[in-house]
């Protein structure tokens, strides 16, 4: 057995803070586990576990260990992976993750087209609004919009969106139209639970600001604000490119666009304890290629006559000139360390 083996064992038990977990993970028997951290103990004369018939933790030592093997071991991985990867065909399983609401929007056809391309491939998604362990839960590409501070992680940064105030034609001239963030007070808020419920972040003048706002209702599911805006309850604050059909049609009017932050990234993120299989390349190069552009913005429908608003309130021409989708971009490269938003 050689020292990088050892060490691959070592920091399966440590990870999972089990022989039996880290055997079932690698496949091999508990004894063969047991036996291969106690050899690589005696190679490196110190304790690296504190075992006893309940828990098991590691020792300084055994800590020391674990930092510093992190990138040896994914720098030994990747460079076999490579090795075995030239000429090789995406084939077999790949599972991923990502938020409810997202397979709504422009990731449908994305994911159809992959799986047209590549016919080899079974690709199985589990869409979860809740923090994973993408070794536990064998997820090989997760995809979020969230801030990732999973040091263990690597990230891609996929494609850059918009959020949006929103709220249908019905509920704006029944309640006015915000001309500046701070009237955002003054109406019910559909919030989404991994934000803060009695704040929306904004920008006036390049100056980023919080704005206080009533939340009339909260959920963890962007699609479910969208679907209550849609008939009227309130105003739903929202990644654009989910509510994008419902914009298009004018069934949601997109208010403040001048006022919206721009800095929202869709990420790619896996372990890089992972196989790093020829499927899982192909999927993360198929997704940054795939969401560079998006083409222009199309124009946004102007509310129904029927429903238009006072002047004094809200002009109309606010709406009828509101542009629509910012057009996407995307970055090149991956990035070994999580993004710092």
């Amino acid at each position: 057995m050689d020292g990088l083996d050892l060490i691959k064992t070592f920091r399966e038990v440590a990870f999972r803070r089990s022989f039996s977990r880290a055997a079932d993970s690698l496949g091999m028997s508990k004894a063969t586990v047991s036996r291969y951290v106690a050899e690589l103990e005696t190679r490196s004369g110190v304790r690296l576990l504190n075992r006893s018939t309940r828990s098991l933790s590691l020792t300084d030592a055994g800590q020391v260990l674990l930092d510093r093997s992190t990138e040896l071991v994914a720098m030994a991985e990747n460079t076999l992976n490579d090795l075995q990867g030239h000429g090789a065909t995406p084939r077999g399983r790949l599972r991923m993750s990502a938020p409810n609401g997202l397979i709504a929007g422009w990731m449908s056809d994305v994911i159809a087209e992959f799986i047209n391309l590549y016919p080899d491939v079974y690709v199985s998604l589990v869409f979860t609004n809740h923090a994973i362990d993408l070794i536990e839960e064998g997820i090989d590409i997760h995809l979020t919009g969230g801030r990732i501070d999973d040091m263990n992680l690597i990230v891609r940064r996929l494609v850059q969106y918009d959020m949006v105030v929103c709220a249908s034609p019905a509920y704006w001239a029944r309640r006015g139209i915000p001309q500046v963030p701070e009237d955002m007070a003054r109406h019910d808020v559909l919030s989404y639970s991994a934000m803060p419920t009695t704040h929306l972040p904004f920008e006036t003048d390049g100056r980023a600001h919080e704005v206080a706002v009533h939340s009339r209702m909260e959920a963890n599911d962007a699609i479910a604000l969208i679907e209550l805006a849609l008939r009227g309850v309130g105003v739903a604050y929202v990644p654009q490119p989910l509510a994008q059909s419902h914009l298009e049609r004018g069934a949601l009017v997109p208010v403040l666009r001048e006022h919206m932050p721009h800095e929202h990234w869709l990420y790619a993120a896996y372990s890089q304890r992972r196989h790093n299989s020829a499927a899982m390349r192909a999927m993360l190069d198929f997704l940054e290629k795939s969401m560079v552009p998006l083409g222009d913005p199309p124009a946004m429908p102007a509310m129904p006559p029927a429903l238009q608003v006072s002047p004094i309130s809200a002009p109309t021409c606010a709406l009828s000139r509101a542009p629509g989708v910012a057009r996407a971009t995307a970055s090149a490269g991956r990035t070994d360390k999580p993004p710092r938003q």
